[in-house]
């Protein structure tokens, strides 16, 4: 039977889970311990930004089955078989929620979680990420975090960048501001929010709340590794181009299918010795991350642009996250493990 017409596809009964971020806030390692759950299937890769790169608003409820059966179930859901529920982890929906109704209309019973963290952490952990992943070049993160009024006009946008919305940090630290919009437009009876904090102190209980959240059976887990830890590299201009190769030179692939499963398996051997190739050497190239150095000035910029967003947050959340602003608080701490391998930065 050709799997895009089973019926637990498409049905408007189906039950689905989104990690809609923000980014660097934990949606890697939750989504990651749901992966093991024997009734869930996720996404390959964990992050599609379907939704979120293609405004499928205003096609009617026939043409969005075809085009999310199609494009987007075959792609990244090729293994979709008796599930119970199904997940993926795209962080760029969380600023995107309007791009979020025809899910809605396709998944009505869709569920929604939305992982915080505080800014002053997590916005030089998003800098380092995307360093990392070739979209940005600026190195030191105060630099990078200076550029934002220039980038915002169009200028000194890397040429590796995917989206030059990716290096507006600024944006991206106003969590208040984009979970009540979330929450306006998606529904607050249909969003669970998961703060860093709470994960990283005890994993496991966040783990089973998730599981309650989405109606899900506890499948034992014990064990909670450390996913999405900050990463660096060796040769910056190497990982540039491993990451974000140019499309005349990987013959007009798309970059994104790089990281997909599907297609490492789709194409021929002389192809697929290339793609080792590339991932043994992006292997090489990626070391651990130390943790950034952060100009004082720089952290009292944050913390003043930020104080009434988290405040906000507060509010939005049901608990004072207000100390993430004070300046008795360290922007970063050393990690202590707890209840198996802890998560880090």
């Amino acid at each position: 039977m050709d799997t895009a017409f089973q019926p637990n596809a498409m049905d408007e009964t189906t039950r689905w889970a989104f990690f809609v971020g923000a980014p660097r806030c934990g949606t890697t390692s939750l989504a990651k311990y749901l992966r093991g759950h024997p009734q869930a299937c996720l996404s390959r890769p964990k992050e599609p930004h379907f939704f979120a790169m293609r405004d499928l608003r205003g096609h009617s409820l026939d043409e969005l089955r075809q085009i999310v059966r199609s494009d987007y179930l075959d792609r990244f859901f090729p293994h979709r078989h008796g599930s119970s529920v199904f997940a993926e982890g795209s962080v760029s929906y969380l600023y995107a929620p309007e791009r979020l109704e025809p899910l809605l209309r396709l998944w009505p019973r869709a569920k929604f979680i939305i992982c915080v963290r505080n800014p002053l952490q997590m916005v030089p952990s998003l800098h380092q990420r995307h360093f990392v992943n070739g979209d940005e070049t600026v190195r030191p993160f105060d630099r990078a975090w200076a550029l934002v009024p220039e980038r915002r006009k169009g200028r000194q946008i890397p040429r590796s960048c995917l989206d030059p919305r990716f290096l507006d940090y600024w944006e991206a630290g106003h969590l208040g501001r984009h979970v009540e919009k979330f929450l306006n437009l998606i529904g607050r009876d249909r969003c669970l929010i998961s703060v860093f904090d709470d994960l990283t102190a005890d994993p496991k209980k966040e783990y089973s709340r998730l599981l309650r959240f989405l109606d899900l059976p506890d499948d034992g887990k014990e064990v909670f590794e450390r996913h999405a830890e900050s990463r660096d590299c060796r040769i910056p201009w190497l990982q540039r181009l491993l990451q974000r190769p140019p499309r005349i030179a990987m013959g007009l692939v798309d970059p994104d299918d790089l990281h997909n499963p599907r297609f490492a398996e789709s194409v021929g051997p002389f192809f697929r010795k290339i793609l080792d190739l590339r991932n043994g050497i992006l292997d090489w190239n990626e070391i651990a991350a130390e943790q950034p150095r952060l100009d004082p000035a720089v952290i009292d910029e944050m913390r003043a642009m930020y104080r009434d967003d988290v405040a906000l947050l507060s509010k939005l959340v049901g608990r004072d996250l207000n100390y993430w602003m004070q300046p008795e608080l360290p922007v970063f701490e050393p990690s202590v493990p707890r209840r198996g391998k802890e998560l880090a930065f």
